[in-house]
């Protein structure tokens, strides 16, 4: 049984004891902590949950909003919602934060608390350590019976989500519905099943064939979209001559697209082509009217490709410390007009500081559309990188920031960015380490146009750590 307890929120398999996973008291206590911070000495505060299918999602929710209720906030219930609905939720009904009941892509054993705050934006490192705080001290204390919060149901977000895609600039549902599209969605039985299909209507797409879209939790394959989970809408999209698969992740929060041919667009490139199609069609008056500029973000693990994209358009990138709530903030800084990271999470400001399974798949579309050709060749017109993801198991006694420091003294004389870790440029080429927060180990991450020089650039920061250590 496990229990991580994190500054974004707090993640665990279901059942066991106390303290070593995701029971009940564990849910109540967390809970408690994250109201408690967020009302503060306020007269009133609301908060809006909502939660993916899996299995132990209800269970949960009952004692979050009951635990909330208990505190004296009221209480906005979405059901059964996806995470960047809930993002909108919160500022839709101008509330205090929010809760995401979702272990995004992790098995039907866990289950998570995703917390927000009143931005509708994941919190920031120090309100997380004030919400780990309180749990470690429970202290927090309930309302009186005449101070309870209130109870409220809202099960329409995801149509106002849709609305609001639909409203988008730059969402063409004339060039998709003359298209004429048939896709294929796989939404491992989660809220995907529910609103993907919604999405995919409203946009005008002639026929959509679902597989595992039922709500129900019961995972069919592994639910990280990944190209080694993905066989059956591989073969379903050859057989049905589909022009695109559709793959969300439990909380659809992360897209992977399956070209025409049943191959894997790549997770990497689906924020490589949604940012391209943006840049290319962006006018000049909707980025003086948004306040943005033709920028760029993803974290340093993500490809190259993006940069290449970007900079042909006349655009800068820049990239951040790995996490979605570092690449918001340098998104924000840098007035960037897209965003996102290469696990298929897409953040369009327009819409919302949030990473947006829908509002890329819409975007795609429009791009798809437009392109005029099939998707494998859409695929064709960008640049061919391979990133290699590998990692060195140390013993705790290594001081691991002595190690990548000597890394760092040894390839000084190439460009270097220790924002997170470090990471390496030779070229179009780079390597990129990353000290793991749970463990004693070291990722590395390598990306070159060949397969076997990324592998091999992988193994030659991986050699270089072990003679130093033997050292």
């Amino acid at each position: 049984m496990t229990l991580i307890k994190s500054i974004s929120g707090i993640r665990g398999t279901i059942g066991g004891k106390a303290g070593n996973a995701l029971t009940p008291l564990d849910v109540v206590r967390f809970t408690s902590a994250f109201g408690s911070m967020i009302k503060g000495n306020k007269k009133s505060c609301k908060i809006v949950v909502g939660r993916d299918a899996r299995i132990s999602g209800d269970m949960v929710n009952r004692l979050v909003t009951g635990t909330l209720i208990g505190l004296g906030i009221d209480v906005v219930d979405l059901g059964l919602s996806t995470t960047p609905t809930v993002e909108m939720a919160v500022t839709a009904e101008g509330a205090d934060g929010g809760i995401i009941l979702t272990a995004s892509h992790n098995p039907k054993q866990w289950n998570a608390l995703k917390l927000l705050n009143n931005a509708g934006e994941f919190i920031s490192d120090e309100l997380g350590k004030q919400v780990l705080e309180l749990a470690e001290k429970e202290a927090f204390e309930y309302a009186q019976v005449d101070k309870l919060g209130s109870y409220t149901q809202k099960t329409d977000y995801i149509q106002k989500h849709i609305d609001k895609i639909l409203e988008m600039e730059l969402v063409d549902v004339k060039a998709i519905k003359a298209k004429k599209f048939k896709v294929v969605v796989d939404a491992v039985n989660s809220t995907g099943g529910i609103a993907v299909p919604m999405l995919l209507k409203a946009l005008g797409v002639q026929e959509v064939i679902e597989i595992y879209c039922t709500p129900d939790g019961k995972f069919p394959h592994n639910p990280e979209p990944l190209p080694e989970n993905l066989n059956e809408i591989s073969t379903q999209v050859k057989r049905n001559k589909a022009d695109l698969g559709i793959v969300v992740d439990p909380d659809v929060d992360r897209l992977a697209l399956v070209s025409e041919d049943g191959s894997m667009f790549g997770e990497e490139y689906t924020l490589v082509a949604i940012a391209d199609y943006v840049l290319k069609n962006i006018s000049d008056d909707q980025l003086k009217k948004s306040g943005l500029k033709k920028n760029t973000v993803s974290n340093l693990s993500s490809t190259r490709a993006l940069r290449d994209v970007t900079e042909k358009h006349g655009g800068s990138y820049s990239a951040s410390a790995v996490g979605e709530v570092n690449v918001v903030k340098l998104m924000k800084e840098s007035k960037a007009i897209i965003g996102g990271e290469g696990n298929g999470g897409v953040i369009v400001p327009e819409l919302h500081y949030g990473r947006d399974a829908l509002a890329g798949i819409a975007l795609f579309l429009s791009h798809l559309a437009k392109f005029g050709k099939i998707c494998s060749m859409l695929r064709e017109s960008y640049p061919d990188y391979f990133i290699a993801k590998k990692k060195i198991e140390l013993t705790p006694e290594i001081n691991i920031d002595n190690l990548l420091g000597k890394i760092q003294e040894k390839y000084k004389k190439h460009p270097i960015n220790t924002v997170d870790g470090v990471k390496i440029e030779f070229d179009k080429e780079w390597v990129h380490l990353r000290r793991s927060n749970t463990e004693p180990i070291i990722r590395i991450y390598a990306e070159s146009r060949s397969e076997t020089t990324a592998n091999n650039l992988a193994e030659k920061l991986i050699m270089d750590m072990k003679q130093f250590i033997k050292s």
